[in-house]
């Protein structure tokens, strides 16, 4: 099983594709490290969740190279860098998953870990997290 893929996989769960909800404030996206900080901890946050047997199911036959790709990109978007994200929404991408509350939590904890690991801010891991917690609606139990 590729690990990659799965944590990928998980980072999608937690991003959506509402550009509406994208920070006009690139200060969060330089806190981040730009679009290369961004690529990384997406790298870091895909091999948390390649760990996590709660929710490495949902990520069997996924493309890596794509979903790292995406992640990065819908990330970069709605923190306020220059990207702009080209995939499906949210809804859209979870519908037949089954989400549950516990898996998505999952997830999050494994983004926290993440993101501990590249030594971001606990300030910045909020103003992330709030955002990215937007979209629970959108992932569970679609």
């Amino acid at each position: 099983m590729n690990y990659f893929a799965i944590l990928l996989a998980a980072l999608a769960l937690l991003l959506g594709s509402t550009t509406a909800q994208a920070r006009t404030d690139a200060s969060l996206y330089q806190e981040l490290g730009a679009k290369q900080g961004i690529s990384d901890l997406m790298a870091v946050f895909v091999l948390e969740i390649a760990q996590d047997e709660r929710v490495i199911h949902h990520f069997d036959n996924v493309d890596i190279d794509r979903f790292h790709r995406m992640l990065s990109q819908h990330l970069c978007e709605l923190t306020g860098g220059p990207c702009e994200y080209t995939g499906a929404d949210m809804v859209e991408v979870h519908t037949g998953m089954a989400i549950t509350r516990a898996e998505f939590n999952a997830i999050v904890e494994d983004l926290i870990t993440a993101m501990e690991k590249e030594g971001i801010a606990v300030s910045t891991q909020n103003r992330l997290l709030a955002i990215l917690a937007e979209f629970h609606g959108e992932i569970v139990g679609q």
